[in-house]
């Protein structure tokens, strides 16, 4: 998976929840744009218009906790999220953002939370499994990610994906 460098916006607090992510009041939103113009509102209401395609974001514990709505990941991969670093996240979102094809989470060591700051350059080396700082030329170590999830991702979503020797998708 070709992981760009991008910049990184960070909100460092645990438990960052569905609700925050995309308030339920957006959630009869169905237009990807339009519905991304309100990703993290809960807590930065200018989130929108600091993002740029290929940027990350970098969190803390249990991200994506609360509902199973999928309106979060598609919002934060509209907007231009690739990927989300944090220690741990909910097993419902991480399977929403992988199956849908959205975007990456990646768990990192909590204490790399406190190594890289909001605004940060950074890439992503997943066959090494490190996070490289570009402004501080500093490398974190990630947890690694199967062949699979990976695969999913790139073939946009589970639907699309097939370890298929003939390439069908099902």
């Amino acid at each position: 998976m070709n992981i760009k460098k991008g910049r990184v916006h960070k909100y460092n607090r645990d438990n960052i929840d569905t609700d925050v992510i995309i308030p339920g009041p957006y959630l009869k939103i169905h237009e990807p744009k339009e519905l991304a113009s309100h990703a993290m509102e809960g807590i930065d209401p200018d989130f929108h218009n600091k993002v740029s395609p290929g940027d990350f974001l970098l969190c803390g514990s249990n991200f994506g906790c609360g509902s199973s709505r999928e309106h979060a990941p598609i919002a934060l991969s509209t907007l231009g999220i690739q990927a989300i670093l944090a220690p741990s996240f909910a097993r419902i979102f991480y399977r929403n953002a992988v199956d849908g094809g959205y975007l990456l989470p990646i768990e990192i060591e909590r204490s790399t939370i406190d190594l890289i700051e909001d605004g940060n350059t950074i890439e992503i080396d997943l066959p090494n499994y490190k996070v490289l700082n570009l402004d501080k030329n500093e490398t974190y170590g990630i947890k690694p990610l199967s062949d699979m999830i990976i695969k999913i991702v790139e073939a946009g979503g589970l639907l699309y994906y097939s370890d298929d020797a003939k390439g069908s998708t099902g």
